[in-house]
């Protein structure tokens, strides 16, 4: 079944600015383009940034947020595709499962419940917002250091600095806590519409082996789920130079699907 909407969701420490090129790509090939907001952060980000710490953001979790994307698709006049990134591409795999949607893609995604790996660049990137012993009502911000390391490592510093002042905001801890409970499960087994997975090679993150692991798990299914790993990306595989690269693939993967 083949659709002209298209429904973006973007993950972590990001509002739906960072989908600003992929919304202009897509929409120039003749799709309805839409990119919500998680609850709280349709504002600019300079606004989100100054509200720091932000005690409703402080309260928001993952379940709200999916909440939320399930009740914006099924607004919709048509299943849409879904396209998520991180966080946003987990809330794919959530609501693929619902047969919400006709495709899904998911780009560097975090991983479901039970989907683990023991690498240090893992645990370096995602302990400071899951650390148990912080204050989970206290949100917590996204500092340059960190984001070079997490998002953009490797990349020119300006590219880094200019990711970062245009995109990055404060994130609630209570999301990514909430990502390690049921509210982030998902049946593997179970059929689904096509769903495409990406990750990058160079992710801090959300490594490329961590993202395969997700990817294999769908073998239980009979469903079609694909997997692309793209040398050279970091976390910031949507933004990253050469986004156009991944964006030309996704495209492809769609018409082929005929979806």
């Amino acid at each position: 079944m083949k659709s002209k909407t298209i429904l973006f969701i973007h993950g972590m420490y990001m509002t739906p600015l960072c989908w600003e090129h992929w919304l202009e790509y897509f929409q120039a090939k003749g799709y309805r383009c839409i990119a919500p907001a998680w609850p709280g952060r349709d504002k600019p980000v300079e606004e989100l940034r100054k509200q720091h710490p932000d005690p409703d953001l402080g309260q928001l979790t993952l379940s709200r947020v999916i909440r939320y994307y399930d009740s914006q698709v099924r607004a919709l006049d048509e299943k849409p595709i879904l396209i998520g990134h991180s966080m946003g591409a987990l809330i794919v795999q959530s609501l693929l499962q619902k047969e919400l949607a006709v495709a899904g893609v998911a780009i560097d995604s975090a991983p479901p419940q039970g989907i683990f790996t023991p690498s240090w660049a893992f645990l370096r990137s995602n302990l400071p917002h899951i650390n148990p012993f912080a204050d989970q009502s206290i949100p917590i911000p996204m500092t340059l250091e960190r984001f070079q390391y997490t998002f953009v490592n490797g990349l020119p510093l300006e590219q880094q600095q200019a990711a970062f002042e245009r995109y990055v905001v404060p994130e609630s801890r209570r999301v990514p806590a909430e990502a390690l409970t049921r509210a982030a499960a998902i049946d593997f087994s179970k059929h689904h519409p096509p769903l495409l997975m990406i990750a990058g090679s160079n992710d801090h993150l959300i490594p490329a082996a961590l993202n395969k692991a997700n990817y294999e798990k769908y073998k239980r299914s009979t469903s079609i789920t694909d997997f692309k790993e793209f040398p050279g990306r970091t976390h910031f595989t949507i933004g990253q130079e050469n986004w156009q690269e991944v964006a030309d693939y996704v495209a492809t993967w769609l018409e082929e699907k005929g979806v």
